[in-house]
């Protein structure tokens, strides 16, 4: 698995950090000139910032320009406060993708209960990967039942970037519940079968491993059956290598040799 998915195992999805900066590069193909490039990141790089005055300023941003409102968007995206929710939910509308974008993921630090609904929505309908693939983490920290089936057709129809953070996403959602553990390790397994990409397979494997406790017998054991196949006979060496670390963390070390 990527060091971007070993943090996940560290760290949780909830506390990555994200650099809507290096996100936004990505969408260069796409616009002209890249906003994001053009903002001073001087503010990010003293340790003793005061989070309060940091936020006040961000709040400020977000009733400014276009540059501005990013500007804040990067802060809240840094910095949790309540305060952003009634501006950061407008900004889900703008026709930019970068500033759509970087509210999801700020939402995703700040999640707000009037947000899912809308979330949901932009996971299924917008028309830009790399919002789809936002909104696709920040889900994972909306405990909301609703969230568990637009996750599961993510991971099975949409591309590999939104569909590795899907699978990710599913570990969190699933474990609000047996019923969601099950219904979301159906879909984990299907994917870690046939997707075409040993990312998004790698990803479904740790997040079974995550979910694995919640899960009935039968699941549990078409698990470890999937992890031994590929352990053993996988093409894929980065593949075979999740296997074999989910097989050790189940108590099955050396069962692959």
């Amino acid at each position: 698995m990527s060091n971007k998915n070993n943090n996940l195992r560290d760290d949780g999805l909830a506390d990555i950090t994200i650099d809507p900066d290096v996100l936004a590069k990505e969408l260069a193909v796409e616009l002209e000139i890249d906003p994001l490039e053009e903002i001073d990141q001087d503010g990010f790089s003293n340790d003793d910032l005061d989070v309060i005055s940091e936020c006040d300023k961000a709040l400020k941003y977000l009733n400014g320009n276009r540059e501005e409102r990013i500007q804040g968007l990067r802060i809240f995206c840094e910095y949790r406060d309540k305060r952003s929710f009634p501006l950061l939910l407008p900004l889900l509308e703008q026709p930019c993708p970068v500033e759509r974008m970087s509210a999801v993921y700020a939402l995703g630090r700040n999640p707000c209960p009037d947000a899912v609904s809308k979330l949901v929505y932009l996971l299924e309908s917008d028309d830009n990967a790399y919002v789809r693939r936002a909104t696709a983490w920040s889900l994972a920290n909306y405990d909301n039942q609703i969230v568990l089936k637009p996750l599961i057709n993510a991971l099975k129809n949409d591309v590999a970037s939104v569909r590795l953070w899907a699978s990710s996403s599913l570990s969190e959602i699933g474990s609000i519940s047996e019923d969601n553990a099950q219904l979301a390790a159906d879909q984990l397994i299907i994917s870690l079968r046939i997707d075409n990409e040993p990312v998004v397979r790698s990803n479904c494997i740790w997040s079974l491993c995550r979910l694995y406790q919640d899960l009935n017998n039968q699941l549990q054991e078409t698990f470890v059956d999937e992890c031994a196949k590929i352990a053993l006979f996988d093409n894929e060496p980065s593949v075979m290598e999740e296997a074999k670390t989910a097989l050790d963390s189940m108590g099955m070390k050396g069962f692959y040799n």
